[in-house]
C-alpha cells in the first residue's frame, strides 16, 4: 500500500518510512515522489483546518490514500498567536529570526508566558477522514537559548524541563513534541488498519 505524505520534504517522509518499516508492503511517499509539483492550498483560519485541506486536496484530485500535517506555536498572552501564522509570522520569507524576533517583541511585557505547540495530522484512508493530534504545554523564554531544532523551538521550554526545545537531543525532544505526539498516534492507527486487513 502506498500512502503520500502531503509534502515535498524528503527528510520528513524518511522518519515516516523509518517508523512504520515494520508493517509489511507500506510505503510512504512524498509528493515529489509521485510528480505533484504544485503548490497545496492552505488558506483555512485553524491548524485543523489547514491539515484537512491539505489532505482533501490530494485525495479529490488525484485519489491517493494520504495524510497531511499542519503545526503551530500558541501562546497564551497574544491571543494564541501565531497559530495558524507560524511559519511567516514576521514575513512571507518564513525566516525563523524574524519570527522569533516579533514574538519576543509582542512577550517583552507580558507576565504569562504560557504557550503550547499543537500539530494536527489529517489521515484520508479509502475516502475517510482520521484527524491526530499532538500538543506539548510550556512557556516563552526571554531571549533564543539553543542551536538545535527550527523555528521557535530557542525560545520554547516544554513543560518538565528547563532547557529549551532548542537544547534537547532530537531524542529527547521527539519523545514529548507535539508532532512526535501526533505521528505517534498516526502509526498506531495504521498499524491497526494493516492489521486488519492482512
Amino acid at each position: 500500500m502506498d500512502l503520500i505524505f502531503a509534502t515535498h520534504n524528503a527528510h520528513k517522509v524518511e522518519e515516516c518510512n523509518f517508523e512504520l518499516s515494520h508493517i509489511p508492503n507500506l510505503i510512504v511517499r512524498s509528493l515529489t515522489e509521485v510528480n505533484i509539483l504544485e503548490e497545496i492550498p492552505e488558506t483555512q483560519p485553524t491548524i485543523e483546518g489547514n491539515a484537512i485541506q491539505k489532505a482533501e486536496f490530494i485525495f479529490d484530485k488525484y485519489g491517493y490514500n494520504c495524510f497531511a500535517d499542519d503545526s503551530g506555536l500558541e501562546i497564551v498572552a497574544i491571543n494564541d498567536e501565531p497559530g495558524v501564522h507560524s511559519a511567516y509570522y514576521g514575513g512571507e520569507e518564513r525566516s525563523h529570526k524574524k519570527n522569533i524576533d516579533l514574538v519576543l517583541q509582542k512577550m517583552k511585557h507580558k507576565i504569562n508566558r504560557t504557550a503550547q505547540f499543537r500539530t494536527t495530522i489529517a489521515l484520508i484512508l479509502n475516502g475517510e477522514l482520521h484527524v491526530f493530534e499532538g500538543i506539548c504545554k510550556g512557556k516563552i523564554l526571554y531571549e533564543p537559548i539553543g542551536t538545535n531544532g527550527f523555528g521557535y523551538d530557542p525560545i520554547f521550554q516544554p513543560d518538565g524541563f528547563t532547557k529549551s526545545f532548542a537544547e534537547l537531543t532530537d531524542a529527547e525532544k521527539n519523545a514529548i513534541s507535539h508532532r512526535g505526539i501526533a505521528t505517534r498516534k498516526l502509526i498506531a492507527f495504521i498499524q491497526i488498519y494493516a492489521n486488519q486487513i492482512s
